[in-house]
């Protein structure tokens, strides 16, 4: 879900992903409980359980990927942190397309002096070519290299 306001955007993960994953870690941590009798049976599911918790939890400590504005672009960082990045140290936006036998995926690439943050559509609440194309224009001209 994209916020934007011409100067600055926001893209967030969807509301509707968040509730489904909490669902989901619900469901599997309840199949956990019935599974007492059965140890393997208990352990995968407490473990998926975990999983798609931990997954949860990121998406509401941190619901917002990516943030711009004339200054610079803020991404999640680590699990749940955020880093600030000036224009000046972002030397590449692009977005990466695989096909694979069925599957077509679309990255978004944010390159800076120190890393690569990647964003999925999931992540963004938004098509990654639409927040490319967001965040050029957001980018001061003089920031391009």
């Amino acid at each position: 879900m994209a916020e934007d306001t011409g100067t600055s955007a926001r893209w967030r993960v969807p509301v509707k992903q968040v509730v489904a994953k909490c669902a989901a870690a619900v469901v599997v941590a309840v199949l956990a409980a019935a599974s007492t009798g059965d140890v393997q049976r208990l352990l995968l599911a407490g473990v998926a359980a975990a999983g798609l918790a931990a997954l949860a939890l990121r998406d509401l400590l941190a619901p917002v990927r990516v943030a711009a504005d004339r200054e610079g672009v803020t991404v999640v960082a680590g699990y749940a942190g955020h880093r600030r990045v000036p224009w000046a140290e972002v030397t590449a936006i692009r977005v990466d397309e695989r096909r694979r036998l069925l599957l077509h995926t679309r990255i978004l690439e944010i390159e800076t002096a120190t890393g690569l943050h990647l964003f999925s559509g999931f992540d963004l609440g938004a098509d990654v070519h639409d927040v490319a194309e967001a965040l050029y224009r957001l980018r001061p001209h003089d920031a391009h290299r």
